[in-house]
């Protein structure tokens, strides 16, 4: 009986065990980087062991491997292996006579710009936009002719830098409005790139007539609003050349040029004889990246409408292009710039001269090249490389054949050649006087360093034994 007494003990313990391991449950998942949890997991707070949820790539991200799935396994959730990459359209496809540049790596959101070859002029937007159906816009293309700008006309002004009918590309345009006239917007624009003046041409606005005023004020109307000052916006074209408005009107206001609507009311109405005050701000464009340099990078003074960005190679690189671009009202202009390597001239290999480990040019920065002689001396440097200036650290070395002295060995001699200068590879035979023992090697050879080999030997005196009679 005790023993029966002790198994109900055990399988008491072991179901409650059971019990609590089944009750132990999981709270809401958590949060991945890009991803959302599934709408019919999202209200849920709890969950049971062995449940399963399912997450899915957030609003412009697509998946790229792994498992939507997750699951709760005794009051933790197993870890998500999916991954989500930005979604990107891709190649914009090739501009005729021209090429795209890439804002960034064509991701959502991003623009690519289309820029001809010098001779060719853009026809249509400049610009297509990466949306989630992929390149957006007409597609633009490149025409034969050069790319330039009619002639800017703003009514009620004089025009400074000429009264041509066509402008080239960074031509500049002054204007002056006529007496009576006040300007609104840039007082000088240039010929910009895609054909189109940068920024728009101004206008020329008459200036509020006092009594008008007087007399708008008398019976609650008003004049022409001022212009807010360094609000960086003005009013619209439609209400440009009125003079007056009546009590109730209301009028509306543009961003300038390179500047972009960011909160506030457009809007001012004219009450009692007064315009309501306008709250609209307009803020610079920004331009984003400038774009990516394969070894280099951009330096900006910022990003916004007006700025620059300087383009800046690593050490050992060049840069080909232009090196600045500018913010302007429709991204930066101009292209990417390319960075390439250094390279140095081919040395020259003199006599009896090799080069180890040959290598093909070109011989661009940091590239080493490493010498041995055929015959003779090395003289110079073993080692040389490229620089970053494009020069050599050191001129190539030579190979030359040294000389070996007469042997200077005392009480030797040798037969056969008797000179003073004795050449590379020349061999000798020495042998001591009468008296002397040779110590050393006695065939010996002028080496390429202008020492013999393996060394010169040397007589030493033999002893004399005396023999004494008895």
């Amino acid at each position: 009986m005790r023993n029966l007494g002790l198994w109900n003990i055990l399988v008491v313990c072991f179901a409650s065990l059971a019990s609590a391991q089944v009750l132990k449950k999981c709270f809401a998942p958590p949060e991945y980087p890009h991803t959302t949890l599934d709408k019919k997991f999202a209200a849920r707070q709890t969950f049971n062991t062995g449940e399963k949820v399912y997450y899915n790539c957030a609003e412009d991200f697509t998946p790229t491997r792994g498992s939507r799935a997750v699951e709760c396994n005794a009051g933790k959730w197993s870890r998500l292996t999916l991954k989500c990459e930005k979604k990107s359209c891709g190649n914009a496809g090739d501009l005729p006579n021209g090429q795209f540049v890439y804002e960034g790596n064509s991701f959502v959101g991003e623009k690519v710009y289309a820029e001809c070859n010098e001779g060719y002029t853009l026809k249509g937007l400049n610009y297509m936009i990466c949306k989630r159906s992929g390149w957006t816009g007409e597609f633009p293309s490149c025409e034969e002719g050069e790319t330039t700008c009619s002639m800017p006309v703003v009514a009620n002004s004089v025009k400074i830098g000429g009264n041509d009918s066509v402008y080239r590309v960074g031509d500049n345009v002054t204007f002056i409005c006529s007496q009576g006239f006040q300007l609104e917007g840039a007082q000088q624009v240039a010929c910009g790139p895609n054909g189109q003046w940068q920024p728009q041409p101004p206008q020329c606005v008459p200036l509020p007539d006092k009594a008008q005023q007087s007399s708008d004020k008398e019976t609650g109307g008003c004049g022409v609003p001022l212009t807010t000052k360094n609000s960086n916006a003005n009013l619209a074209d439609k209400y440009i050349t009125m003079t007056s408005f009546a009590s109730g009107d209301g009028v509306h206001y543009m961003c300038d040029v390179g500047y972009i609507h960011a909160g506030g009311s457009r809007y001012r109405t004219c009450k009692d004889g007064k315009w309501t005050p306008l709250y609209m701000k307009c803020e610079p464009k920004s331009c984003g990246s400038a774009g990516e340099i394969q070894n280099g990078q951009f330096t900006y003074s910022g990003i916004e409408f007006g700025d620059t960005a300087t383009a800046v190679c690593d050490e050992g690189f060049i840069l080909v292009g232009q090196a600045t671009r500018n913010c302007m009202s429709n991204g930066w202009d101009g292209r990417v710039p390319v960075c390439e390597a250094v390279v140095c001239a081919e040395p020259q290999t003199g006599t009896n001269t090799e080069m180890l480990g040959f290598q093909e040019p070109p011989y661009t920065y940091r590239s080493v090249i490493r010498y041995q002689c055929r015959m003779g001396t090395l003289i110079g440097q073993r080692e040389i490389w490229c620089t970053k200036d494009g020069t050599w650290s050191a001129p190539p070395p030579e190979c030359k054949e040294m000389t070996c002295p007469s042997p200077n060995v005392p009480a030797a001699f040798w037969r056969g050649m008797q000179k003073k200068l004795f050449q590379y590879r020349d061999t000798l035979s020495i042998e001591c006087k009468p008296g002397y023992a040779i110590s050393g090697s006695n065939i010996v050879t002028c080496g390429h360093d202008g020492r013999w080999y393996p060394g010169l030997p040397k007589c030493r005196r033999t002893s004399r034994r005396s023999y004494w009679r008895n």
